[in-house]
């Protein structure tokens, strides 16, 4: 009986599947922070920003952790091609939570100033 694929595993030229390491698969993906409330107030978007901070800085540990050079040589080619779409997605969830949150700054700089004319 052959082993095959499971559906959407990717194998790679040198018949590897696309799988993070096992050491990698220990580091923790941090979640992204809270919602922004719809109409924030100052010390929502204060919160806000110090919430975002301190996941740009888990974000940071965590693309270190699953980058580690030291553990690279073990890593197949598939290892590698994970490691870089979890790196990848990693970024990604970073700019959403960025997007967002100068968003609700920009929807509370328009509202105060709407407020005060």
């Amino acid at each position: 009986m052959v082993a095959t694929p499971a559906i959407g595993q990717e194998v790679m030229d040198d018949g590897s599947r696309v799988v993070l390491p096992l050491e990698t698969q220990q580091c923790d993906l941090p979640t992204a922070p809270p919602p922004i409330p719809e109409t924030p107030m100052k010390e929502d978007l204060l919160k806000a920003q110090k919430a975002v901070k301190q996941f740009q800085k888990d974000m940071e540990i965590y693309r270190a952790c699953i980058s580690d050079d030291s553990l690279s040589d073990t890593w197949s080619d598939g290892n590698r091609v994970a490691v870089t779409n979890a790196h990848n997605y990693s970024v990604e969830m970073e700019e959403r939570v960025a997007t967002m949150f100068n968003e609700a700054v920009r929807a509370y700089k328009a509202r105060y100033a709407k407020d005060s004319n």
